[in-house]
This record gives structure tokens, C-alpha cells and sequence, in this order.
């Protein structure tokens, strides 16, 4: 990759490669406008069908910080590893994806991404868990850049000039995705007594408090964290596995739902400067009510 070039735009891969990547493959995919990394169809269905956003990965402080779910389908290495944590004999599995999970009153906690399921030599289920994989958000102008490099593809493409630079936006992806998620689906799952694993990468993790660690054998919830490596001989990125975090479903709740208390000195005076001005106006209406003889 050309390092020098990183930091003048936003784009890492475009349609599964490299900006830099101008083998016959590659265009052949920007081109098609294809998916190298099991989208449910050939084609890169990110935001619209016919017009696909086409951008996997965005170029962050000299990071490749994943913002498509679909790019950690790459070899389904996710699945296998979560595989590994949920079953703990030998037995065959497969997984089913975007299953609705429903609480006691029948009302939607929302989909799983994936249900990892094992079965017997009859077909019939013995033991499941969950995966939920959790890419970033980002806030900023994606499509100008993104429409700047289709029109002309160079691994020299720059742009500077965007006033909304892209750029991940790890709060949002925690408390809009990742914390409710953990809220409703988690909670069901964990009065069943079944694994679950979040697969996501080592900026966002980085941003959540610090869990709690237990032995393998005593967790029933953990993180595996990824991150893209670059293939010199494909001139590619590949998703690789960096650290599995075990720990526990309940530590891992309440660390992560957790807010921290700002400064209650600083909401003390916000809460003084409104009751002056309450008492302040109030003062004013009774003026305006005295009347004169």
C-alpha cells in the first residue's frame, strides 16, 4: 500500500480491494460493482442496490477501520472462530443468519445476525448460540469521495477538500447498535444459558470500557476482535483474528451500558443558572401583575 498517499483521502477498499490494488481483478470488481466477501448476492448491496455505496473500509489516523457488517464475512472465519467458543464437543454445526428473536410476549428484540447451530446425525438441534458483528458508523460525506474515485480510479486518488471529512463514529456505533443490542437479544439469550459472541474490530473495541477476563471454560459471553492485514502478494486486506476477550455476560453488560458521571459541580451550576432565570421571570410576571390605584 502506498503509505504516503493514506492520510490525503478516506477510501482503504473499494468493492473488497485496495485503492492501490490495480490488478486485473480488482478492476474487474469496481467495474461489476461485485462483493468478494459472501454477500448474499454477487453484486456490493451496501445502502442501495442499484447505486451501491461501495466502500468497505475507511481510511482513519493511518487505520483500516471496517464500516460495512459485510466485510467481516470474509472466508467465514468469524463464524468458525465463534464455532470453536459456543460448542465445546466436536459435533457438526452450521449457522442461520438474521433469525428474529422474540421475548415473552412475543414482541421483536430484534434479529440475530448469525445463530451458530449443532445437530445430531438426525438433523435435529442439540445446542445454539449467538454472533453479532458489529462494524462502525461513520459521520461525514462518504459519497463525494466515493463518486470522485469511480469516475477516475487512480492508487494516487486524493481529496482533500470535503468539508464533512468522513470519519468513524464509535460513540453512536456503541450506544445506537451495540449497547441495545446487548440489552434485548443478550438478555433473552442469557436466561436461556447460551453463548454469545460480538465480533468487531480493535479501534471500536478500544473505545469500550474495560471487561472484566475469565478462563475460557467459565464464559458464556466474549469479544473476538479482528483487524485487516495487508497480503503483499495479492495486495489485499485480510481479516485476521488479534485477541478473543472472554468474560461474562452480566460483567459485560454492566461495564458497557454504563455511562460515567460527568462533573456533578457543573451540573450543579447549570441547575443553579436555570433556577435563577426561573426565579428571574417569575419575578418579572409579578411585576407586570401589580396594578397601581
Amino acid at each position: 500500500m502506498i503509505e504516503d498517499k493514506k492520510i490525503l483521502q478516506p477510501l482503504v477498499e473499494v468493492f473488497g480491494f485496495p485503492i492501490e490494488n490495480e490488478t486485473d481483478r480488482a478492476k474487474r470488481y469496481r467495474v461489476n460493482k461485485l462483493c468478494p466477501f459472501n454477500n448474499i448476492v454477487s453484486n456490493c448491496t451496501k445502502n442501495s442496490i442499484e447505486f451501491p455505496l461501495g466502500v468497505c473500509s475507511l481510511n482513519h489516523k493511518d487505520k483500516q477501520v471496517i464500516i460495512c457488517p459485510i466485510r467481516f464475512r470474509e472466508d467465514w472465519t468469524i463464524i468458525s472462530d465463534a464455532a470453536n467458543f459456543i460448542f465445546e464437543d466436536k459435533s457438526a454445526w452450521t449457522h442461520v443468519g438474521e433469525v428474529r428473536l422474540n421475548d415473552k410476549f412475543g414482541k421483536s428484540a430484534g434479529n440475530i445476525d448469525y445463530v451458530l447451530v449443532s445437530y445430531d446425525g438426525k438433523g435435529r438441534v442439540l445446542d445454539f448460540g449467538s454472533l453479532e458483528v458489529q462494524a462502525v458508523y461513520i459521520s461525514g460525506n462518504l459519497t463525494g469521495p466515493f463518486t470522485a474515485y469511480l469516475e477516475y480510479p487512480s492508487p494516487l486518488f486524493s481529496w482533500t477538500k470535503a468539508l464533512k471529512y468522513p470519519k468513524p463514529d464509535y460513540l453512536s456505533s456503541s450506544r445506537k447498535r451495540l449497547i441495545p443490542q446487548i440489552i434485548a437479544k443478550g438478555s433473552i439469550l442469557k436466561q436461556w444459558n447460551k453463548k454469545q459472541v460480538v465480533a468487531l474490530q480493535t479501534s471500536f473495541y478500544n473505545t469500550l470500557p474495560p471487561l472484566p477476563e475469565v478462563n475460557k471454560s467459565e464464559s458464556d459471553f466474549a469479544f473476538f476482535i479482528y483487524d485487516l492485514i495487508p497480503q503483499r502478494e495479492s495486495q489485499t486486506l485480510s481479516l485476521k483474528l488479534q485477541r478473543v476477550v472472554y468474560t461474562t455476560f452480566a460483567s459485560a453488560l454492566e461495564q458497557i451500558a454504563k455511562f460515567e458521571a460527568g462533573s456533578i459541580v457543573e451540573f450543579t451550576e447549570l441547575l443553579q443558572k436555570k433556577l435563577d432565570s426561573k426565579r428571574t421571570e417569575n419575578s418579572d410576571i409579578n411585576l407586570e401583575n401589580i396594578v397601581v390605584e
